[in-house]
């Protein structure tokens, strides 16, 4: 069944200019990545691309969510890197260095995705080079995000980790511009045993204990982050590039400490 694909409408962009990369960027930027644009439709399950699928387009979730991560080649299981929602852009890796897909990409809910053509915006930046500096902002954001993951999984208690994990995701990744956060975090337990690395048996466990201390309330497929102050908390100090470079408000941030 082919896709169903749409141009990307003009009055996308104030929703567009809420992920503060996207709004950091010259304005003729912006424009250039949506004039290159068009809006893939997916359907839960559906894969948007795949590990070693030569592809080089840029990509914005604008509704829905996607799983990025791999496949196991040993028992198939989807071992999960990210889990993103709207307006978090991703894909830059390709396009930057022209090599294929390290991750595979899947629909969780229904959703649809801008995808930025690659050539043509290539094409474009051969014009303009000095917006190649943007998309190396975009990609640095991440290898922050993958060192400090690293990091964490080496040094920090499955409770922190999994702490961590909770606040990024209430402030996509600290790249949301709207005031405040998002109380409730569309995770599953199974989700997060895959981005941690640990049984689901051992996440639930974690959360449980977070719940009893009422720093959160769990519901199907859901976190409820009741007390955010001490979840900051539980997840300790941030680095402070990481944190400059994801613009995480330093009243949310600054005063955590290590538990």
């Amino acid at each position: 069944m082919a896709r169903r694909t749409e141009s990307t409408p003009d009055s996308l962009l104030p929703a567009l200019k809420t992920h503060l990369w996207f709004a950091s960027c010259p304005p003729a930027f912006q424009l250039a990545l949506l004039a290159r644009s068009r809006l893939w439709h997916i359907k839960s399950g559906e894969t948007l691309f795949s590990r070693g699928e030569a592809q080089d387009s840029l990509c914005c979730v604008v509704a829905g969510a996607l799983k990025i991560g791999s496949v196991s080649p040993k028992d198939g299981s989807h071992r999960l890197t990210l889990y993103v929602e709207p307006y978090h852009w991703f894909g830059e890796i390709s396009m930057i260095d022209g090599l294929p897909r390290s991750q595979d990409a899947i629909a969780d809910t229904d959703s649809t995705v801008l995808v930025v053509s690659g050539p043509q915006l290539t094409e474009w930046l051969s014009l303009h080079p000095e917006h190649w500096r943007d998309i190396a902002r975009l990609a640095c954001g991440k290898l922050r995000l993958m060192l400090t993951a690293m990091e964490d999984n080496a040094t920090l208690t499955i409770e922190q980790q999994l702490a961590r994990r909770l606040l990024f995701s209430a402030t996509n990744f600290g790249q949301s511009t709207s005031a405040g956060v998002r109380r409730h975090v569309r995770l599953p337990q199974e989700y997060l045993a895959r981005m941690l690395g640990v049984s689901r048996q051992t996440i639930n466990k974690a959360l449980r204990a977070l719940e009893r201390e009422r720093v959160l309330s769990l519901h199907y497929a859901e976190v409820e982050i009741m007390d955010m102050a001490a979840l900051v908390a539980k997840a300790g100090t941030v680095d402070p590039g990481l944190r400059q470079s994801m613009a995480m408000p330093d009243d949310l941030l600054g005063g955590a400490s290590g538990t």
